[in-house]
């Protein structure tokens, strides 16, 4: 198994997708959804289109802990919504420059400025394959 120094999830930010696993609501069934994301600051980060809407969305306001796979890798995390203005400028513009060719001084899309940001505070000791 590979040591947290040997195992980064920011060496992973240039993969096109995670997998987020989120627990039913309802069901308690796990839900495995390939999603993009950006790393930034040590935190992941996603972006909901659908807002609070989304399944995972709720699924995770109902039970915030998550894994996250990235490449080969496995970690246990908290995901909760972004709600400090500078985190979710923050996770904003890592998204929509990764996915969108966004740079500053451009416009942002409709997706980019109105998604529903949402961090997972990643627990890096914990590393699976």
């Amino acid at each position: 198994m590979p040591t947290p120094a040997s195992v980064d999830p920011a060496a992973s930010a240039s993969l096109p997708f995670c997998y987020l696993t989120t627990r039913g609501r309802r069901t308690g069934h796990p839900h495995t959804v390939e999603i993009w994301f950006g790393v930034g600051g040590g935190i992941l980060y996603l972006l909901s289109g659908g807002g609070d809407r989304s399944d995972w969305v709720r699924n995770i306001k109902a039970a915030p802990e998550v894994p996250v796979r990235l490449g080969e890798h496995t970690w246990p995390g908290t995901a909760r919504p972004v709600s400090d203005p500078e985190e979710d400028a923050l996770a904003r513009r890592l998204l929509a420059s990764k996915y969108q060719g966004w740079s500053e001084g451009h416009p942002m899309s409709t997706w980019g400025r109105t998604a529903l940001p949402v961090a997972i505070e990643l627990r890096l000791d914990e590393a699976g394959p």
